[in-house]
């Protein structure tokens, strides 16, 4: 594969998010879906490619030009191998720039939402589990680790579930990716429009108490085009462009993130090769990706620039410009090269566990975040929810609809929330070694561990915090 072919074929991804947001913006009923250009784009290349377009014409005409769909092979193969690329960056972007506050302040402010967040994620994969055991196993012979999917998913979203790609071929587990990535998409759509099913609840039934009905909803963000008069710096400038160009600098310090997290997975490597795994047989680490360590250099680089750093010159707009350029990148890539075959072959695995996901999601919120969170369990739990089903930019949008003047202490706990939240589950060591460890261990002692972790956080939320 030639260098032309790698840079046109992110010249072609940018034109389909350039399509993907002229679509949002004229396009009402996306609009109140509030669904990223990203995903838009994602699956027009999906509908115009080799899965859809391609196999299609195919059926009917093997030999036309159009077999293949509008996207040539090397196109398909360059965004295939993005996602594994790009999650990196978004992990390591996570904390970069950011000035990490006191755990007490954390604790005492996002605690509530902590606990929650964590029940829901360990139960993903209890319900995930038995599902796998008692039925998907036995009667349609889906690989065990499929248990594992909703929390990928849903929590972990598009950037984990197509992170997680080698992974899934290393552990024999191939159509994990396709459907994992599938379910992710799922997760947003169910997210958003369930999450504005409840806020309408709750405003007739006076339990979202900032929201005025559907009339304050149709006034949120209509096209996603920040209006003329309200627009400001996306990005501060903290060094002069004649020494070195922001952009750069903070690109490289992203980079330095991503580097640290490698040497650090290396020596874990390395340190259970010496250890335990020679006299076992027993590896973890070896099918663990990049990208949790990754964020874990990012905490680590933030320190250093925190305590040593005294002109402050990682600026977190610029970070923020970075991450969300790679997640988007990540989203199209991984969405248009989705192997539609292999979700129809595992159709029945697939509707299920999107089932089960959703159903846990809206009982935890409903019936749970009441008990577990003191004070404005809606509007705090919502942004758990949101996350849980469909990653944290749909839990902070649920709760920019319910609580558009951030009246309520949910979007400050719902940060706090993300420093303990993040490092272990929604894409972090948890769930990155959750497939590693069912593979080598097996599903029920997962299961079995998975429970325990939900009931303590259960129990936690609702007689330490809920007592509050």
């Amino acid at each position: 594969m030639s260098p032309n072919e790698v840079g046109l074929a992110f010249v072609i991804l940018g034109v389909f998010i350039i399509i993907g947001k002229w679509i949002r913006v004229y396009s009402r009923l996306l609009q109140k879906l509030f669904l990223p250009s990203s995903i838009i784009a994602g699956m027009i290349a999906l509908l115009v490619g080799p899965e859809v377009l391609g196999s299609i014409v195919a059926a009917f005409a093997p030999d036309h030009p159009l077999a293949q769909g509008l996207l040539p092979d090397f196109i398909i193969e360059v965004w295939a191998a993005l996602p594994g690329l790009f999650i990196n960056i978004v992990f390591a972007s996570l904390f970069l720039g950011t000035t990490l506050p006191s755990l007490k302040k954390v604790w005492i402010i996002g605690g509530p939402q902590l606990a929650m967040g964590q029940m829901v994620s360990f139960g993903q994969y209890v319900f995930g589990l038995l599902l796998v055991i008692l039925i998907l196993t036995p009667f349609f012979g889906t690989n065990p680790l499929a248990g594992a999917l909703i929390e990928i998913s849903f929590v972990g979203g598009h950037g984990t579930a197509a992170g997680l790609g080698d992974t899934f071929n290393d552990l024999g587990f191939a159509e994990g990716y396709d459907l994992s990535v599938g379910l992710a998409t799922i997760g947003i759509l169910s997210g958003v429009i369930i999450g504005i099913i409840l806020i309408n609840i709750g405003a007739r039934r006076g339990t979202a108490k900032f929201v005025g009905g559907k009339a304050s909803l149709s006034d949120q963000g209509r096209s996603g085009i920040v209006e003329l008069h309200n627009r400001d710096a996306s990005a501060d400038m903290t060094t002069r462009p004649e020494s070195v160009d922001p952009f750069s600098l903070h690109l490289a310090y992203v980079g330095l993130a991503i580097g640290i997290g490698f040497l650090l997975l290396e020596a874990l490597v390395w340190l259970e090769e010496v250890t335990y795994g020679a006299a076992t047989d027993v590896y973890l680490f070896e099918y663990v990706p990049l990208f949790p360590l990754a964020m874990i250099g990012g905490i680590i680089v933030q320190l250093f620039s925190d305590r040593y750093d005294r002109f402050k010159v990682i600026d977190r707009k610029t970070i923020n410009r970075i991450g969300g350029l790679s997640l988007d990148i990540l989203i199209v890539s991984a969405l248009a090269t989705i192997s539609i075959a292999v979700i129809g072959d595992n159709l029945a695995a697939f509707l299920l566990l999107a089932a089960v996901g959703i159903v846990w999601n809206v009982f935890a919120f409903l019936i749970l975040a009441p008990k577990m969170i003191p004070t404005y369990w809606f509007e705090r739990g919502l942004g758990d929810f949101g996350q849980a089903t469909g990653i944290a930019a749909t839990g902070l949008l649920l709760m920019k609809v319910a609580d558009p003047n951030n009246e309520s202490p949910a979007m400050e706990g719902f940060g706090y929330k993300q420093i303990l939240f993040e490092p272990f589950v929604g894409g972090g060591l948890v769930t990155a070694a959750a497939m590693p460890l069912i593979f080598q261990f097996g599903a029920v002692p997962f299961l079995i561990g998975s429970v325990l972790m939900t009931l303590f956080w259960l129990i936690f939320g609702i007689f330490y915090f809920g007592k509050k």
